[in-house]
C-alpha cells in the first residue's frame, strides 16, 4: 500500500507525491491561520483537522507529531517575516521590520515563545530545531554587521558576533515582554538597540 505522506529525507527516500505535498501545504496554511488568531493555547489540533476535513491522526500523518507540526508552522511564520523584510537596506532594518510584522500575529508569537521555552527539555524536537535556527540566524546577522562595520555604518568597539547575539536576545526578550504587556512597542525596543549599534563606537 502506498502513502501520500511526504518523504522526510535520506539517500533512498521516495520522492513525495504531489497530492501529499499539496495536502501538507494546505494543513500548514490552515494551522498558520489558526495559530495567528488564537495562539498556542486556544488553537487545537482538532480545530485544524476539522478545517481541512481530516482527523487528528490524519493531520499528524503529514508531520509525525504535534511538535513537528508546530515547528513547521514556525518555519512558515519565519518565511512570512522574511517576506515582510524585503527591501530593507541592511539586516538591522530587516530585523526591525520583522518584529513589526510579528506584532500583527500575536498567536504565532505565543507559539514561538512556547516552543523556545520547551526547547531545553531533553529529547524535545524543538531542541535541535532551535539550536540550528539560532546558529543560522546569528551567522546571517553577524555577516551583515561585519559588512556594515567595514563600511563605517556600525560601531566597531563590539564584535559583530556579540552584537548579533545581543540582537537575537533582544528580539526574543521583547516578544516575551510584549505578550505580557501588549502596550510595549517591541519594534521600537529593538529599533533602539539597532540605533545603538549604528551609533559611533570606539575604533
Amino acid at each position: 500500500m502506498t502513502s501520500d505522506k511526504p518523504a522526510v529525507g535520506g539517500r533512498h527516500a521516495q520522492r513525495p507525491y504531489p497530492k501529499g505535498v499539496a495536502r501538507r501545504a494546505q494543513i500548514l496554511r490552515t494551522a498558520l491561520e489558526v495559530f495567528a488568531t488564537e495562539g498556542d493555547r486556544k488553537a487545537s489540533l482538532r480545530k485544524i483537522a476539522d478545517r481541512v476535513g481530516l482527523t487528528d491522526t490524519g493531520v499528524l500523518h503529514y508531520f509525525g507529531s504535534r511538535e513537528e507540526l508546530f515547528l513547521a508552522v514556525i518555519d512558515e511564520r519565519d518565511q512570512a517575516s522574511r517576506d515582510a523584510a524585503v527591501g530593507a537596506v541592511d539586516p538591522l532594518e530587516a530585523i526591525v521590520r520583522t518584529v513589526r510584522h510579528n506584532m500583527d500575529v500575536p498567536g504565532l508569537v505565543q507559539l514561538y515563545v512556547a516552543m523556545t521555552a520547551a526547547a531545553p527539555e531533553p529529547g524535545h524536537p524543538a531542541g535541535p530545531y532551535f539550536e540550528g535556527r539560532y546558529t543560522e540566524l546569528r551567522s546571517a546577522i553577524r555577516t551583515g554587521i561585519e559588512v556594515m562595520q567595514a563600511e563605517g555604518r556600525a560601531r566597531t568597539d563590539i564584535s559583530a558576533e556579540l552584537l548579533a547575539r545581543l540582537l537575537v536576545a533582544a528580539v526574543d526578550g521583547a516578544q516575551l515582554q510584549w505578550l505580557i504587556d501588549p502596550d510595549i512597542d517591541m519594534a521600537e525596543v529593538v529599533g533602539a538597540l539597532v540605533t545603538m549599534i549604528t551609533s559611533p563606537g570606539g575604533d
